[in-house]
């Protein structure tokens, strides 16, 4: 009986951490899209901010990363020059929800990467999870999850 009613109290505190209803949400959102924003146009300097050095990133393709790798890739992808043919990529995020627990924070949402080449236009959509902790009072994630969501999968517009 005991052990019952321990674990019917620690899911009532795990739901009164979420119940907090994400007080810190406007500034992980905010966040997110300044990540994107940076992302779009390879900041670096975003990407140095937004990644924890103790990330562990699984890639839609299944790859496993750490920041490491990843600021190594951006970096030499800043350092090729541009072709047209390249095109661009602009990513927004949408349908955002937020969990809060202390300080620790779970982001969920839909990317969309819109690409253009030479002018025409292609649209991909991941789901992503991110798992955010807030130390010295600066959010960082800590571990990141990208699924590629099948053609067909991609809400209409």
């Amino acid at each position: 009986m005991k052990r019952i009613l321990l674990g019917f109290l620690s899911l009532l505190m795990a739901t009164a951490l979420r119940a907090e209803n994400a007080p810190d949400a406007p500034e992980l959102t905010k966040l997110l899209q300044d990540f994107l924003a940076g992302a779009s146009k390879n900041d670096v300097a975003m990407h140095d901010r937004f990644w924890a050095d103790e990330l562990v990133y699984t890639s839609a393709l299944g790859r496993r990363k750490n920041k490491a790798d990843i600021m190594r890739e951006l970096r030499e992808e800043t350092k090729a020059t541009p072709k047209p043919e390249d095109g661009t990529t602009a990513y927004t995020a949408e349908d955002i929800h937020i969990q809060q627990y202390g300080d620790a924070g779970v982001v969920t949402f839909r990317l969309v990467a819109t690409t253009d080449k030479a002018g025409a236009k292609t649209v991909a959509n991941y789901f992503n999870t991110g798992t955010f902790l807030k130390r010295n009072g600066k959010w960082q994630v800590i571990a990141w999850q990208a699924t590629a969501l099948p053609k067909e999968s991609a809400p209409a517009k």
